[in-house]
């Protein structure tokens, strides 16, 4: 009687192939487990935690690129609204030169024209920073949700496989601390989970790279990216200053020889401060002694 031989690769196929139910409650119970020992931030196999060091510091500048980014996103916003504020209050400052410029007939009323032209001019020309301003945001938002966010699904997938790999290993280490060699039943037990723990590997090695390769890569996309942006927003800034420093020059030569003054501006008092005053004033009156 001729009787099979079983090869290793045999048994391989075999255990690989286990996709029964008692399987799977045990594979989901060990990944369950490793779940609850990283969210609770219980101490793990420091050999396991090591071999991973690399792949920690992937994900520690990746998440470190996806915080600045979203920084940088709401800082290029919240300048442009002060840009526009700034541009908006110099308009008015001119405006309001050029107005007593025109009602002053003295010297003093030509400078006032003349500076209030020249804030009204630099107001314009701060508001086509806002051009570049515009086009870097929406080129970091771009960065954002596409690069970022392709790279955070390959992370959210690699810590799955992780967490089942080290489910894994925690369950053939469990297995391997009762295991009896003379035992055919507890060996075929210690197989199926090391077969368990080769798949889960095999796995959680290919998305490892893939994660290091994306966070790498997004890295220097990143750099490409503000390296460009920047510099196209350097130079409409230089050429801005340019143009206000020789309009503001111009003036400050035109003025030579003139006899200088002193301005003095009164502060007005909000309503509410006069209501506040006038309220205090009364009080007081109020507690004099009559005669």
């Amino acid at each position: 009687m001729s009787g099979h031989k079983c090869y290793p690769w045999d048994l391989q196929d075999r255990y690989t192939q286990d996709k029964s139910v008692v399987n799977k409650m045990q594979q989901k119970y060990w990944e369950t487990k490793q779940a609850f020992i990283k969210a609770t931030g219980k101490k793990e196999d420091e050999h396991v935690v090591a071999s991973d060091a690399d792949l920690d510091a992937k994900l520690e500048l990746f998440h470190s690129i996806q915080r600045t980014c979203l920084d940088l996103s709401k800082a290029i916003v919240l300048y442009q609204k002060r840009i526009c504020f700034l541009s908006q209050e110099e308009n008015e400052l001119g405006k309001f030169l050029r107005s007593q410029g025109f009602q002053d007939k003295t010297r003093a009323g030509k400078m006032m024209q003349a500076t209030g032209k020249a804030l009204c001019f630099s107001s314009q020309q701060r508001l086509a920073l806002r051009n570049p301003l515009c086009r870097f945001h929406q080129e970091v938002e771009t960065f954002r949700h596409r690069a970022i966010s392709d790279t955070w699904l390959t992370v959210n997938r690699m810590e799955q496989c992780r967490t089942e790999y080290r489910g894994a290993l925690l369950w053939m280490k469990d297995v391997s601390q009762e295991l009896d060699p003379d035992l055919y039943k507890q060996m075929e037990k210690f197989r199926k989970v090391q077969t368990q723990v080769r798949l889960a590997k095999k796995s959680f090695d290919k998305l490892k790279m893939d994660v290091c390769q994306k966070v790498d890569l997004l890295g220097a996309s990143r750099c490409n990216l503000l390296s460009h942006m920047l510099a196209t927003y350097q130079t409409t800034l230089l050429h801005f200053w340019e143009k206000t420093s020789h309009t503001m020059a111009a003036i400050h030569e035109s003025f030579k020889g003139y006899q200088p003054y002193e301005f003095t501006t009164l502060k007005v008092i909000p309503l509410k401060e006069k209501k506040k005053k006038r309220k205090n004033w009364l009080k007081f009156t109020l507690k004099l002694p009559s005669f």
